[in-house]
């Protein structure tokens, strides 16, 4: 049986682009080790759910969770009193552990977004807390469909980098950011070896 580059794998999994082209000529093991994107990493976790050795989706949830929940205080230090982002995560954990359900994730998604869409128009000064909240509720979507969940995870992850970054306004705090996230994902995620 012939053996199927990574990049051909992704490329069938229609994955983006970007994440193709940087898979380059690695094998999966080295990609997973190196990898600094955790959208790319959660996406393509979400894709192989049900896949032997692969996480379930509880479990990405969680991790979805744990990433919006580690740029919480960005959003919370200047919302003090706007609770939506942490219901989201805290729906979204709810959910996971099988003591939630996909209507109230759901709906704490929707306010975490209605969050998320105030603070965006508001100025781009506010990009910090909207990312932050955005964040928030694509975890909990994530929870709530299994419509577009790849990519509700993938884009929790990358909306915490954001929020870091729109935050310190440094490029260094994304880049810093995303490897911290990705290092939080393969901490909370185990997959194997290969893609199969």
């Amino acid at each position: 049986m012939k053996t199927i580059s990574l990049k051909r794998q992704l490329t069938l999994l229609r994955a983006c682009n970007s994440a193709v082209e940087w898979a380059g000529d690695r094998d999966f093991a080295t990609a997973w080790a190196e990898c600094e994107r955790a959208d790319w990493m959660l996406w393509l976790c979400a894709k192989m759910i049900g896949k032997d050795g692969w996480p379930e989706k509880k479990q990405i949830v969680l991790c979805a969770a744990d990433i919006a929940e580690s740029v919480l205080p960005i959003f919370e230090e200047k919302y003090p009193n706007d609770s939506r982002p942490r219901e989201a995560i805290e729906a979204a954990r709810a959910w996971s552990n099988g003591k939630g359900t996909n209507a109230a994730a759901a709906a704490a998604a929707a306010a975490a977004a209605d969050t998320y869409a105030a603070y965006a128009y508001a100025a781009a000064a506010d990009a910090a807390y909207a990312a932050a909240a955005a964040s928030a509720a694509y975890a909990a979507y994530a929870a709530a469909a299994d419509t577009y969940a790849a990519y509700a995870y993938a884009a929790a992850a990358d909306a915490a980098a954001a929020a870091a970054y729109a935050a310190a306004a440094d490029r260094a705090i994304l880049v810093s950011k995303r490897k911290e996230i990705a290092d939080l994902v393969r901490k909370r995620l185990t997959v194997p070896k290969e893609i199969r």
